[in-house]
Order: C-alpha cells, then structure tokens, then sequence
C-alpha cells in the first residue's frame, strides 16, 4: 500500500514540477518569474495585505517574500505603505497591474496546455480531490 501512495505523491509532485516550469519559461516573456507573478496575484487578491499575510498565501518564509518584494518594488512593481502600527500594506502599482494582466494571459496558456489531456468533467474531479486534501473550497 505504501508503494502506491508514494507513486501518488511523486505523480502530484511530478505534475506540479512540470507546470511550474512551464509557467516560469513562458512568464520570463512578459517580462516575470512565477515567484514574482504569484507575488503579484497575491498582492491583487488581498491589497494592504502584510508581508507575513503574503508570505503565507504565497508558500513562502517572510524573509523570502521580503527579499522578492524589495525586488518587485525596484521595478515599480509594488508600493509598500506605512499601515496602522508597524505593518507595512503592500499595493500594486499601474506597471504591477499590467505584469499581473499579462501574467494572467500566460498562465492560461500554459494550464489549458498542461490540463489539455484531461476531458473538463476528469479535470473537475481533480480539482475536487484536490480541494478535500487540502481542506480549501475556491482558490
């Protein structure tokens, strides 16, 4: 039985790898990297967030999202506001909302081609098993 899950698990990584690989080659494109464009999404999703309220929704340590923050503010990315107490907001500039934007057009790509032999109902069952593995319900 431990056999089959770990061919689940490497299966799932296996996935993940080959998805992030080709949505970082064809984000460099628009000008990005996936840690950068997933910054941004993050950033849009929830804006005045905290560098540690990003930094988990981003699968990162906070001083890892500081340190791609700082970058994607040099590129007039992001603007980082002073907020109530010692929080820092994080916002999107215009420029960070383009990247996003094209980001966006990239990413659809690059997902309805990794997704592509899998019919819509086998793909809806993926994202529903999913979901209940990792207790979300829309991301």
């Amino acid at each position: 039985m431990h056999g089959d899950l770990q061919i689940l698990g490497r299966a799932i990584k296996q996935a993940q790898y080959r998805q992030h690989r080709a949505l970082d080659s064809a984000l460099s494109a628009v000008g990005t990297t996936l840690a950068q464009w997933d910054a941004l999404r993050a950033i849009s999703r929830s804006p005045g967030a905290s560098a540690r309220e990003l930094a988990a929704a981003t699968f990162q340590s906070e001083q890892a999202f500081g340190t791609l923050v700082g970058r994607l503010a040099a590129q007039g990315l992001v603007e980082r506001r002073p907020g109530h107490g010692r929080r820092i907001e994080h916002h999107l500039t215009p420029a960070g909302e383009q990247v996003l934007m094209a980001g966006h057009k990239v990413a659809d790509e690059v997902l309805a081609a990794c997704f592509s032999s899998l019919p819509d109902a086998d793909r809806a069952t993926l994202l529903g098993l999913l979901q209940r593995l990792t207790g979300e319900r829309d991301t």
